[in-house]
């Protein structure tokens, strides 16, 4: 399926991430994750402000108390933009927290995974799933993860997806959203090696999943059950991340990524000195509606 949309950004962003909504100021924040910056978009006028510097920002929520809650590869962090970055956590039990993608629950916890795979490797050390709690303890959630990515909630809040971009799955959990806990983990969606490889994610309002494809030109919704519903074809190749977003929750926001990146993990015969590797941000609207993501409301005072 091609769509019509609009450039949002046409700058050659390293890594395009972490796009999130505010709803309330009707703003699209965004990373670019190698460069080591984070953006806010403004639809009213169409400006663009590089909002801060220095921390490789792979995911991030909305705070509750004002400005984002960041997973970054230095570790996990408050932000603003009167007092920048605040340390939240950087290690766990021995390991460092070299974050990925992450979300905020219905009650304000943040979720985020880790990973250590990368260009070349063969050995590494495998990545977990880990949940802050509002008074900032952590836990893990889930092991032997290879390389996390997307999380996404079901609009009910009793199903949490999430991606293990190498084994090219989204797994689903049965959450637990009184204590914060998963269980039942199934397969929910399994990528042909075929296709691209799924990366971030979001959940719409009918509770359909959308992938986003690195590899693959494409997003792709799916039902349910795991069935495609629709695949939607984008400009570039390295499609990293979507969020709705808009006055309505129509606008899809799309992010992409310039610097071709050589994974193994790879479609056969994928050309990564493509021209349409990617790097803008796109803007798409097809009337479907999504939901607004959940605030974090985490202490910044570390346990």
């Amino acid at each position: 399926m091609i769509e019509k949309y609009d450039i949002i950004s046409d700058y050659p962003y390293l890594c395009g991430e972490a796009p999130m909504w505010d709803s309330k100021a009707n703003i699209l924040f965004w990373s670019d994750m190698l460069a080591g910056f984070v953006y806010k978009y403004n639809p009213e006028d169409g400006s663009i402000e590089k909002i801060a510097k220095e921390k490789n920002v792979s995911g991030m929520a909305l705070r509750k108390q004002g400005g984002l809650i960041c997973a970054c590869h230095q570790g996990v962090y408050a932000w603003n933009e009167k007092e920048g970055y605040r340390l939240i956590a950087d290690k766990y039990d021995g390991d460092i927290l070299r974050s990925n993608d992450a979300i905020a629950d219905a009650k304000g916890r943040f979720l985020f995974g880790t990973t250590f795979y990368g260009p070349g490797l063969t050995k590494y050390t495998l990545g977990k799933l880990y949940k802050v709690e509002r008074n900032g303890s952590i836990s893990i959630l889930e092991e032997g993860v290879h390389l996390s990515n997307g999380l996404g909630f079901s609009p009910d809040n009793k199903i949490l997806y999430y991606t293990d971009t190498v084994f090219r799955t989204i797994y689903a959990y049965d959450y637990n959203l009184k204590n914060g806990s998963i269980s039942n983990r199934r397969v929910f969606v399994k990528v042909p090696d075929d296709e691209g490889i799924p990366d971030g994610m979001t959940v719409d309002s009918e509770g359909f999943v959308w992938s986003a494809h690195w590899y693959g030109s494409c997003i792709v919704r799916y039902d349910p059950e795991g069935k495609i519903n629709m695949r939607l074809k984008t400009p570039a190749k390295q499609t990293s991340s979507l969020i709705f977003g808009g006055k309505d929750l129509t606008d899809i926001y799309v992010t992409t990524s310039e610097k071709s990146v050589k994974l193994h993990i790879a479609p056969e015969g994928y050309d990564f000195d493509a021209l349409d590797i990617g790097g803008p941000v796109y803007r798409y609207n097809l009337g479907i509606k999504g939901k607004p993501e959940y605030l974090a409301d985490i202490s910044i005072n570390k346990i």
